[in-house]
């Protein structure tokens, strides 16, 4: 089981800005910018080019929501995107609200960033979320996913 796994299930802490019953965004533990998000599918799948194409397309309309987002929150001109990752076998896309080229660069990442920080980083980007019209997918808790997301059950309607 990877860690991205154990995150969405809730027995690993993360920070949530979106949830569906595809895939969720949740902050980096060594961000490169304020706000720096990973898109994770639910299913584990080691490489995102083993996805079925409605899932990787899925992936990408939710990068583009939450680059939108940070762009909102963040005033920065561009949300840049990186898939990679051979640490984790666990496809991800790295979502980073950017002012040039060299936001993007891993060498740059920070194991420092005060909880404060990443705290209020990622309500910047739920609340910029809400305000873009896509309030409905940001769980009820920064750090729990909504219960019947977290066990894989279709949404009320």
């Amino acid at each position: 089981m990877s860690v991205f796994t154990q995150i969405i299930e809730g027995t690993i802490p993360g920070r949530f800005a979106y949830e569906d019953d595809v895939c969720v965004a949740f902050a980096t533990v060594e961000p490169i910018t304020p706000g720096h998000m990973l898109v994770v599918p639910r299913q584990e799948v080691a490489k995102y080019t083993d996805l079925d194409e409605q899932t990787w397309a899925h992936l990408m309309t939710v990068a583009q929501r939450i680059g939108k987002a940070q762009i909102e929150a963040f005033s920065v001109p561009r949300s840049m995107l990186i898939v990679a990752g051979l640490q984790v076998p666990h496809t991800h896309i790295h979502v980073i609200a950017a002012t040039s080229e060299q936001d993007i660069l891993f060498a740059n990442a920070r194991s420092d960033v005060p909880a404060s920080e990443m705290d209020s980083a990622v309500q910047a980007v739920r609340t910029a979320l809400v305000k873009l019209g896509f309030g409905q997918y940001v769980p009820t808790s920064m750090n729990e996913l909504d219960e019947h997301r977290k066990s894989g059950q279709p949404q009320p309607a």
